[in-house]
């Protein structure tokens, strides 16, 4: 019990750079007190205490803001900063070195008795406001965008961000520079950080290339149209004339005006009955 402790402790100092000593990490983070009462309360609903077990985690909730069910399973360095408005379901399970911070649900999408809550990973971040709906994995290393809501499992190392949440691309060999850039930035508070690539202007960059190389093939397509031309004179290619959609109504009104140019008078429809 005592070293968790320690480890709970000391995750603080890791990951909030206002915590300057242990007597204020112990009696004044919220986020610290809910974890450890949660402690309690999940043992006592182990052991089928259900009732006290509440009872601990809804006294928890009146003195820290944090909502934390006695039956979710949380691992060690577990941190949750600031902390009010957090919510962790019965059946969520969260992994070692995690953290989130205010606003936070982990919350499930359906009223069914059984897993419906996510499983997060460790090392996951999930910054502020942000929701993970329903029974979905996190894959270690993920990170959970401000006020981003993810249903959808996340693969390891992927950053997710907006509504709905979107992923971007997992780290691979190729990109071990991003590597180093994140290792001197250290840790990514709220799950983003202001060098984070978007995905929308990646997808527009995406679009843009494409049409680059469309361009460039339909350049070369003309120089050999050019000089297939050139090595054949008398090949010619006919022009199109031009056409248009018109509506049936439009071609109605000229046949009538044809016709009374000519002195016929115009047909009318015989009257439906």
């Amino acid at each position: 019990m005592f070293s968790r402790l320690k480890e709970d402790i000391k995750c603080v100092f890791d990951r909030d750079p206002a915590a300057r000593n242990t007597f204020e990490v112990i009696t004044t983070y919220p986020g610290v007190h809910a974890v450890l009462i949660h402690r309690l309360a999940h043992r006592l609903w182990n052991i089928k205490l259900y009732w006290l077990a509440r009872v601990i985690s809804n006294i928890s909730r009146l003195l820290t803001g944090i909502e934390i069910h006695p039956g979710a399973r949380i691992g060690r360095r577990f941190f949750i900063d600031h902390g009010m408005g957090v919510v962790i379901g019965e059946t969520a399970i969260i992994g070692d070195d995690c953290t989130l911070y205010h606003g936070v649900t982990l919350g499930g999408t359906s009223w069914e008795k059984g897993k419906r809550h996510p499983t997060l990973g460790n090392n996951v971040v999930v910054g502020a406001g942000a929701k993970v709906l329903g029974p979905i994995n996190i894959g270690s290393g993920a990170r959970v965008g401000s006020n981003a809501v993810v249903v959808k499992p996340v693969p390891e190392n992927t950053t997710v961000i907006g509504v709905p949440g979107r992923m971007i691309n997992p780290a691979t060999d190729e990109h071990a520079h991003r590597k180093e850039i994140a290792s001197k930035m250290g840790f990514d508070a709220y799950g983003a950080t202001k060098d984070e690539a978007d995905p929308v202007a990646h997808a527009i960059n995406c679009m843009l290339d494409h049409i680059h190389v469309i361009d460039q093939r339909m350049q070369t397509m003309c120089e050999m149209l050019k000089r297939v031309s050139e090595e054949h004179a008398d090949l010619e290619i006919p022009e199109m004339e031009s056409c248009e959609i018109a509506s049936t109504a439009e071609e109605l009104l000229r046949i009538q005006s044809v016709e009374i140019n000519k002195g016929d008078p115009p047909e009318t429809p015989a009257a439906s009955s």
